[in-house]
């Protein structure tokens, strides 16, 4: 089973920077995709950015310009740097990725990590 582990959360001023890890493990043959997701309080669970297999990438709307996903192969591990900050960014982080493992297809969560934006 492909289990993955976040990183980075915390407390940050408006404007300032956060980077977010999330390393996975496992008996892992690929990745097709690795995704981060966030939760506010009271608000559904929506689409950060996203990196296909191919490296084509996918950003929600209210953090295109800010945000930047990327990825290290090598460690099976993908990256959220999170600039200029604003307090509505504040939410539970969720790393997924969609993994091929030796059952077949994964659909993987990360355990989530909190970020605070504060005014």
């Amino acid at each position: 089973q492909v289990q993955l582990v976040e990183s980075g959360g915390g407390l940050v001023q408006a404007g300032g920077s956060l980077r977010l890890s999330c390393a996975a493990s496992g008996r892992i043959f690929s990745i097709n995709i690795m995704a981060w997701y966030r939760q506010a309080p009271g608000k559904q669970r929506e689409l950060v950015a996203s990196m296909s297999g191919g490296g084509s990438t996918n950003y929600g709307d209210s953090v295109k310009g800010r945000f930047t996903i990327s990825r290290d192969s090598t460690k099976n591990t993908v990256y959220l740097e999170m600039n200029n900050l604003k307090p509505e960014d504040t939410a539970v982080y969720y790393c997924n990725m969609i993994v091929r493992a030796t059952r077949g297809l994964e659909n993987s969560w990360g355990q989530g990590t909190l970020v605070t934006v504060s005014s």
